[in-house]
């Protein structure tokens, strides 16, 4: 065979001088191109070169670079051929050419560790362990994506200093001994040579730089990273991986300690929003130092890689999520491109069309990318200027022409720019990182003029012209936020971003109605502000983001709750980007799933339970949000925060089981009941959890087995972490309250329910009041089934309609004495009237004829009872109706009462006089007399 049949042969420079250097290789290459290239494959080569090169079974350091530069001529052939006929796709080439740098760089360091060896002995640490240099790939080395003619980007560390056993020399230490190994690695693969290079090395991201040592120990690793590392570094270590990474016990120690010292450097506990500017600045240096290569060489400006929409864009829009979520997220640790996009679609944070546009773009950007490289071999972006060569490239691509070829690349260009620019420009809003105009009233109110006494007036004045009913009263506020030793304290950076803030949010309270909340809102704002200051990827979110700021104000505006949670909870801050989030159904299967993947990749009990945590607190804010827009009822809110907790306690159950020492079987039989609110679905935003916990295990132990895993499942509900809290639990419905067991037996809780022959016994009727609004809600659904079934069978017992009257009185009188209220306000819940009235009249219908009515055993909530009621007779339709739509105000006041941080639900007694009426005359009929 000729190299003239080889398509490498007539498309690129390189392989027709390699070719005719070595007339064997056109027919090799020809029969390799014909399978895919495979690791096996190269080392298989490589193995046979080093044996044809080496003089028997030795191979010198002259014979090594001879084998390696064989090598990577045959590799970068092989492939280019195999991807000019089509045959391979980027992942092929990128991935071949990974796998050629590993090997290289492996197989280098074995040789010329052994001869250095012999000259100084093995290297060995403080306590006579032997230690290996490792070599870290950084970029597309470390994300397994190097190009058909990339450098690649080294660092060399090691673990401790120490020094070499000795040999036929004196020992040196372990730092000149890897100082001298890595300058012959870096020659083995540099080195221009008869046969060519193997890589160019790029040192320059170690430590300090040129400037710095060559190699490093992880000591001098570490504090390099505490003391002196950028933001631009964290970027760069995203990649980092160790590529001479072997089987011995000295590389797999140096490994885990390498990322045990990388991963809290790049990746910060909480979501980092800061990164943003830092990656926006070093994206403008290389556009800069692009541009102005582009001025010296306006014949190579159109840069695939650097230039907009170019490969690094596209690098950068998928890596900040990594950064920003990465310490939370360990699924966003990763490291090629790709995969990081398919992270952030997985976690909607770019939709699926954003990350098929960006894909298509990468791997089309990367194949053009390899074209132009292999050519001459040649580090090049540059898009070609003369006519022949544009034509050639075109056709290496098939495309009809060049103009087709650029309306393709400037089309993929343009879904990466707008990408990028969404993220990371300055447009959003008008406004990107940058504050109000310098003229407005706002940027003149928060600034110096807070601390002149005499600007007082002047600033009131500027205040009340922005809408405040109480200018005084915010000055006030405002002032003492200036003055304060919190904001005065804060980092240069942070300090700038609180004012870009504090001025937008004075701006933009403008247009808040009424504007008796203009105030409120700015003063929560500055709440949320001083309790997230010293966290400056809030403020970072805030500064980059104008939309959070706007959404911010709405929640803070809309309601006291909601604010104090997000003070309480600012990681919430990030749920305001999320506009898919908002919008999209409710899933709770997916949520469990979802979360059950997060918590098994969770490093340790504390941050399992923090993801519980954030998981919740995410999805409550999110109904929040959802709830504040107006665009769900009352009763469709309380389904919501229930579905969530039946969601998180089942989720809770299995995590805790997994961990627990005791556990005898795969999956416990233990469940979770639910009384009160959540047992009624009619939870509340703040509302505390009313629970049982039943077990059916026959095992001997179990009793003491599951009375420990309930006291730890309470541990994990109540603890309070730094991510506070999951729930407010009360166990004091269990049977034989405060003085029973933590956790019954089905059996014992079936016999002390049912209590054969004593059906009557009216120390009893209060605990099947509370069952009428119980269900199962989590754990083992056998035994939820079985608990339905009691359930069942305690309501329809038959009762005396007289004694059960009394009974029900008495327990509502004994209510009404212990929530006393003293006010002339109306208290919504506990007064005469209130909910607990129809709570109670309903309870007494399901306990007295449920037995002839079975449509009462339903726990279908009030509303859907007092309709059954009425379909049974015991009421007429429309009386059930204006109770049913009392009852259906009355939440609905208590919900806004309690958004508005009351604690007590109380109105004006003439706002709900007519529904007060209504329910007491319905109390007098169903009770009178007693």
């Amino acid at each position: 065979m000729t190299p003239a049949t080889l398509r490498s042969s007539a498309y690129s420079n390189f392989a027709a001088r390699a070719y005719a250097a070595r007339p064997e290789l056109p027919a090799q290459v020809a029969q390799w191109a014909s399978a895919r290239i495979t690791r096996t494959w190269i080392e298989a080569r490589l193995d046979a070169l080093c044996q044809t090169c080496g003089t028997g079974a030795t191979l010198n350091e002259a014979a090594l670079k001879t084998a390696l530069r064989r090598l990577r001529t045959e590799v970068f052939c092989t492939v280019m051929e195999r991807d000019l006929v089509g045959d391979a796709d980027v992942a092929e080439v990128t991935g071949a050419m990974t796998d050629l740098a590993e090997l290289t760089v492996q197989r280098a360091l074995s040789v010329l560790s052994a001869d250095l060896e012999v000259l100084f002995g093995e290297p060995r640490g403080p306590g006579g362990e032997r230690l290996t240099l490792g070599v870290v790939g950084m970029g597309k080395l470390g994300g397994r994506e190097l190009n058909a003619s990339s450098d690649i980007d080294l660092i060399f560390v090691y673990e401790d200093d120490g020094e070499t056993a000795g040999g036929q020399r004196a020992p040196l230490t372990t730092q000149e001994f890897f100082s001298r190994l890595g300058r012959r690695l870096i020659a083995a693969l540099a080195e221009l040579t008869q046969d060519g290079y193997v890589f160019r090395v790029d040192m320059r991201l170690r430590p300090n730089g040129d400037s710095g040592p060559l190699v490093c120990s992880l000591g001098m690793l570490e504090e390099y990273f505490y003391v002196q590392g950028r933001e631009w570094e964290r970027y760069a270590w995203i990649k980092g991986r160790l590529v001479s990474e072997g089987e011995s016990a000295s590389a797999q120690r140096l490994a885990r300690q390498l990322d045990a010292i990388v991963t809290p450097f790049v990746y910060r506990r909480y979501l980092d929003y800061g990164v943003i500017a830092a990656i926006r600045s070093l994206h403008l240096q290389i556009r800069q130092e692009a541009q102005r290569r582009a001025s010296m060489r306006p014949d190579k400006a159109d840069d695939i890689k650097l230039g907009r929409g170019g490969i690094r864009e596209i690098e950068f829009s998928a890596q900040v999520f990594q950064l920003i979520r990465g310490g939370q997220v360990a699924e966003f640790r990763i490291r090629p491109t790709l995969a990081v996009l398919a992270r952030a679609a997985a976690h909607g944070l770019i939709s699926t069309t954003v990350r098929a546009g960006l894909t298509e773009a990468y791997l089309f950007l990367r194949k053009v990318e390899h074209r132009l490289q292999y050519r001459n071999d040649a580090q090049t972006h540059a898009m070609p200027v003369a006519p022949e060569e544009r034509a050639l490239l075109a056709e290496s691509l098939g495309f009809a022409d060049y103009a087709a070829l650029m309306a393709k690349l400037d089309a993929h260009r343009e879904i990466a720019e707008g990408q990028f620019d969404e993220i990371f420009a300055n447009k959003m809003n008008g406004q990107g990182g940058r504050g109000v105009a310098e003229d407005s009233a706002a940027s003149w109110i928060w600034s110096s003029a807070l601390a002149d006494d005499s600007a007082g007036e002047e600033l009131i004045a500027r205040l009340a012209g922005l809408g405040f009913t109480d200018p005084a009263g915010l000055l006030a506020r405002l002032t003492s936020v200036w003055n304060s030793s919190r904001y005065a304290g804060l980092p240069a950076k942070s300090r700038e971003r609180f004012d870009i803030v504090a001025q937008r949010a004075l701006e933009a309270a403008q247009s808040i109605e009424p504007p008796e909340r203009r105030g409120d809102t700015i003063t929560r704002l500055f709440d949320l502000l001083e309790a997230t200051a010293k966290r400056g990827a809030y403020l970072a979110l805030l500064t980059e983001y104008p939309a959070a700021l706007d959404r911010v104000l709405s929640v803070l505006g809309g309601s006291r709750w909601a604010a104090g949670y997000l003070i309480r909870h600012p990681q919430l801050l990030d749920e305001l980007l999320d506009d898919e989030a908002i919008a999209s159904p409710f899933d709770w299967p997916e949520f469990k799933r979802s979360l059950r993947a997060h918590i098994d990749a969770a490093d340790g009990a504390e941050q399992q339970m923090d993801l519980l945590r954030h998981a919740h607190q995410a999805e409550v804010f999110r109904i929040l949000l959802i709830d504040l827009a107006g665009h769900l009822t009352v009763e469709r809110i309380s389904d919501r925060l229930s579905e969530l907790a039946d969601a998180v306690l089942d989720v809770t159950i299995e995590t805790v089981w997994k961990q627990f020492p005791k556990r005898h079987r795969e999956v416990p039989k233990f469940a979770v009941i639910a009384y009160g609110k959540l047992g009624g679905k009619e939870l509340g935003y703040a509302s505390d959890l009313d629970l049982i916990f039943l077990y059916d295990d026959p095992a001997d132990a179990a009793s003491d087995i599951y009375a420990m895993f309930a006291r730890r499942l309470v541990t994990w509900l109540t603890t309070a972490t730094g991510a506070g809290t999951l729930f407010d639990v009360d166990l004091r419905l269990r049977p034989n309250g405060e003085s029973g067991l933590l956790v019954t037996s089905f059996e014992s809780f079936r016999a002390y329910q049912i209590r054969e022959g004593d059906a009557a016994n009216t120390a009893w009727v209060w605990e099947h009041q509370a069952l009428s609004r119980a269900r199962y809600c989590a754990g083992d659904a056998e035994i939820g089934e079985q608990f339905e079934a009691i359930r069942a069978e305690v309501l329809v017992m038959p009762r005396e309609p007289g004694v059960l009257a009394r009974e029900i009185v008495a327990m509502r009188e004994r209510v009404e004495v212990g929530h006393p209220n003293r006010t002339e306000f109306f208290d919504i819940k506990h007064d005469r009237g209130g909910m607990v009235d129809i709570e109670f009249i309903v309870q007494f219908w399901v306990l007295l004829h449920a037995r002839e009515h079975r449509e009462f055993v339903r726990n279908a909530g009030n509303i859907s009872l007092l309709r059954i009621a009425a379909e049974c007779g015991l009421v007429s339709g429309d009386e059930a109706e204006r109770i049913g739509a009392a009852y259906r105000l009355y939440r609905k006041l208590q919900h806004k009462l309690r958004l508005d941080g009351m604690e007590k639900a109380r109105v004006e007694p003439e706002l709900v006089a007519q529904e007060r009426a209504a329910v007491v005359g319905l109390w007098g009929r169903v009770f009178g007399g007693i």
